[in-house]
């Protein structure tokens, strides 16, 4: 950690590296299935920043997209395939995935799209079925 609000992360070689500044503006778990299978995982850990928290401080031209769906552009390195951040265009939001940041205290305070998981998990945070209402989900709960 590079300071106390700035973060530094790589992806799995380390010919990209980043740098997000500030605190992230939510953290959780998603258990959708676009997630679960990007992430070959039962769940992914993100952390949400504005976008000009983050920077990207070496290898911008070693990071490949993909764009399933228009709400999400999934970025990787290109040289090792190690997963990096994923942008959210609508929501105004950039999703630097929990592991490319491995000294930021991460604290999850959510599960989101709880209604589609596969690994069950009681450890008494918030379940919501989809997305909360602020960033155009239900906002309704699910239980454990």
């Amino acid at each position: 950690m590079a300071s106390e609000n700035m973060y530094q992360g790589a992806c799995f070689c380390g010919a990209v590296e980043l740098t997000v500044t500030g605190e992230p503006l939510g953290m959780g778990y998603c258990h959708c299935e676009s997630c679960r299978r990007w992430s070959a995982g039962p769940v992914n850990a993100f952390t949400l920043w504005k976008p000009d928290a983050l920077e990207i401080t070496k290898g911008a031209e070693n990071i490949g997209s993909y764009n399933k769906t228009p709400k999400t552009y999934r970025k990787w390195c290109k040289r090792c395939g190690g997963h990096l951040y994923a942008e959210h265009p609508g929501l105004g939001l950039v999703d630097v995935f929990a592991a490319t940041i491995p000294d930021l205290p991460f604290k999850a305070g959510v599960h989101v799209n709880y209604q589609e998981t596969k690994l069950r998990m009681k450890d008494g945070l918030p379940k919501l079925r989809d997305f909360p209402k602020e960033l155009g989900g239900s906002g309704e709960l699910v239980a454990e």
